[in-house]
């Protein structure tokens, strides 16, 4: 009985194209960091509220010359809006595989332009002073630079005193949206003091950790 002959063999190239046809990719799993995301999605939508949401606030904060309670009431419930949906976009673009590189550029942007706007249109009201205004713009416009100055060594590790900084500063200026007297307005003068202690530390903090990465020494996540 003759032997069949064996078949040719495949160069390698042809190997590897035939296991392809035979075994096809698997489609991206859900949570996979690799799969496309479209920018056109719930986590930025609320980011997209939020930066529309400040030109409503401070046109509603200068109303009949901004000391009409009714009108500060709108505003800060505008104020309070947008604030929440900060604590929201972010959680909902990790739970749900939403983070794009629009949400990462734009979240910031919109976080500055709320608490800038705020505290420029109350310092202009003559209701918060302006050295406070100019201190915490100073700090934020600082970091911006900052993390662009390290951005060749490397990414400048979140401070513990952010959450508490922001926490601080959006109750502050939302106690300061509204007309306050008595108790009240000696309260809000403490959390704003507060929060202004806490913003210098924590951008000093960040001044350390810029120079540590600068120089190529390591700076743990979390630390300080």
């Amino acid at each position: 009985m003759t032997a069949e002959p064996a078949p040719p063999r495949r160069r390698p190239a042809e190997a590897v194209r035939a296991a392809a046809a035979n075994h096809p990719p698997k489609p991206d799993r859900l949570g996979d960091p690799t799969t496309s995301v479209s920018a056109w999605n719930a986590a930025n939508a609320l980011t997209l509220m939020r930066v529309a949401l400040v030109p409503v606030f401070v046109t509603l904060l200068l109303q009949d010359g901004g000391h009409d309670p009714a009108w500060r009431a709108w505003a800060w419930a505008a104020f309070t809006v947008a604030s929440i949906s900060d604590l929201f976009d972010g959680k909902l673009a990790r739970m749900h595989n939403l983070v794009t590189d629009f949400g990462k550029l734009v979240d910031p942007i919109a976080d500055k332009a709320l608490m800038g706007a705020a505290l420029i249109s109350l310092s202009a009201l003559d209701d918060l002073p302006w050295w406070v205004t100019l201190v915490v713009l100073a700090r934020e416009i600082g970091i911006t630079l900052l993390r662009f100055w390290v951005i060749r060594h490397g990414v400048i590790p979140a401070s513990r005193g952010g959450k508490a900084k922001t926490m601080l500063q959006g109750s502050a200026i939302g106690m300061y949206t509204l007309v306050m007297t008595g108790p009240l307005a000696s309260t809000r003068a403490w959390i704003m003091a507060a929060a202004v202690i806490v913003t210098v530390v924590t951008g000093l903090d960040y001044i350390v950790k810029a120079v540590r990465l600068r120089r190529g020494t390591p700076v743990p996540a979390g630390q300080g």
